[in-house]
């Protein structure tokens, strides 16, 4: 187990003492020392974890290049744990998860790398806090937490409310947004909080924007009320993050985590709900107390007030007597005689009441009665408003299909016509045929005619060349 302390602002995890090489699939913390280098400890990661293949060995590089290096690194383990750690338990993650405390202490350090410091005894101080202020001029949803944590009744410090800022911004999975807002303005803003080499404005500052973008997938459920933020930082265990092959993880071990994880969430929840009915007791003995109080108050003002009564009543019968006006006791008595009276005009004035209430009575049956005229006709302009939407519509379809049977009757009249144009062509043509065929037949019977004058005539000569030719001897 290797421990790393965090002794407040000024201590670093930054580990110039310290180099994390890469030697094939695994990822190596090593001391660095004058006369040889002293292995620490062994940690597993994906290639993605290495440092690049290009880059030239750490003995090679100056201090400040293997803090930026040592603190990607110790970035992605740790952003890498706190996602697995998420996947494992499956649910939020609150103030009590370890990696999500070594996270938040290795932000704050990558935040606070090569951060100016105050200059002179009446310079200004530069803060992260003054630093992220600056986001919500470009962000909306940022001035929402920035005013939150500016109301935060338990953080006085400007790191309490910078480490409160982070915690929000987490939660509201924009942690990688604002970061981006910082690196795009590395020029014009970041220059005048950090010194050069710094490593917000080193290339690895979009490394580690690219960490947090995978930690928009987990769910904090954070009490920012809760947590004393303006403390010194905890202590890393580094334990966490380094694996040893040679041991496996046994079906009794991960029943036992399982049965432990399902006991911690039953002990969260139950937490949960004391810390919520504490806090209804405590507002309600408060309310208590207060209603208790105001009681007191009540009480003591009836007392003065009837106090104050009695010495007024006195003082005004003493001024009656003075002054020959009845006294108190004289007054009711007068009212009592003056009820009388208007007792017996009460009575007048109830059978005036009474035919008031029947005409009243009568004025009302008949409103209701015009009433249910009115909404009988009412009823009657509906129905006829309805009965001629129907007759508007069954018109305007009668038009409709009168305007397609007018069509229908022009084509059938062009139909009509063209069957009228090509009949009489037809008659021209049999008409033109018929004489044809006469002039044909004609024709026909002539030579018919000619035939037959033809054949009397080769009939006759043949017969008298049979006559006139001589007898032959049969020797």
């Amino acid at each position: 187990m290797v421990l790393v302390e965090m002794a407040g602002a000024e201590d670093t995890i930054y580990l110039c003492n310290f180099r994390v090489s890469v030697d094939g699939d695994w990822l190596c913390l090593k001391e660095l020392a004058e006369g040889g280098t002293t292995s620490v400890g062994v940690a597993k990661v994906d290639s993605s974890a290495s440092s690049s293949p290009g880059s030239p060995p750490p003995s090679e590089r100056d201090p400040v290049c293997i803090e930026r290096s040592n603190l990607v690194n110790i970035c992605k383990l740790v952003v890498k744990e706190l996602i697995e750690s998420s996947l494992k338990f499956g649910r939020q993650l609150d103030s009590d998860s370890v990696p999500l405390q070594h996270f938040f202490i290795v932000l704050e350090h990558v935040l606070r790398h090569g951060l100016k410091p105050k200059r002179g005894l009446l310079g200004p101080k530069k803060e992260l806090w003054d630093l992220f202020q600056f986001v919500e001029k470009w962000s909306y949803e940022a001035q929402d937490i920035t005013a939150s944590v500016r109301d935060l009744p338990t953080v006085k410090t400007h790191i309490g409310r910078a480490r409160a800022w982070l915690r929000l911004a987490l939660m509201q999975k924009k942690l990688a947004d604002y970061f981006r807002l910082l690196i795009e303005r590395r020029d014009e803003l970041l220059t005048e909080f950090y010194e050069t080499g710094a490593l917000m404005l080193a290339d690895e500052a979009i490394v580690i924007m690219g960490l947090l973008v995978g930690l928009n997938v987990i769910d904090c459920n954070l009490c920012v009320k809760e947590e004393d933020l303006d403390s010194q930082m905890g202590v890393i265990d580094f334990s966490l993050y380094l694996r040893n092959t040679g041991a496996d993880t046994s079906p009794e071990d991960s029943q036992e985590q399982t049965d432990m994880t399902t006991v911690l969430d039953q002990k969260n929840y139950i937490e949960e709900l004391n810390r919520h009915l504490n806090a209804t007791v405590t507002n309600l003995q408060a309310k208590v107390e207060t209603l208790i109080t105001t009681n007191a108050l009540m009480k003591e003002d009836l007392a003065i007030a009837k106090n104050t009564i009695i010495h007024m009543q006195g003082d005004n019968d003493r001024l009656r007597n003075e002054r020959g006006l009845p006294t108190q006791q004289q007054q009711e008595q007068m009212d009592k005689e003056a009820k009388k009276a208007s007792r017996v005009s009460v009575i007048g004035c109830e059978e005036e009441m009474q035919d008031l209430k029947l005409q009243l009575e009568e004025e009302s049956a008949h409103r209701k009665q015009v009433e249910k005229e009115l909404e009988l006709q009412i009823q009657m302009k509906a129905e006829s408003e309805m009965a001629a939407k129907l007759l508007e519509k069954d018109i305007h379809e009668k038009q409709d299909t009168i305007i397609s049977l007018r069509q229908q009757l022009d084509e059938i009249k062009v139909i009509n016509l063209e069957m009228y144009r090509k009949l009489q062509e037809c008659e021209q043509e049999i008409y033109e045929k018929g004489l044809m065929v006469e002039r044909l037949q004609e024709k026909t019977s002539k030579i018919s005619s000619i035939l037959t004058n033809l054949k009397q005539c080769t009939d006759t000569q043949f017969a008298h060349q049979s006559h006139n030719l001589p007898p032959t001897s049969s020797e």
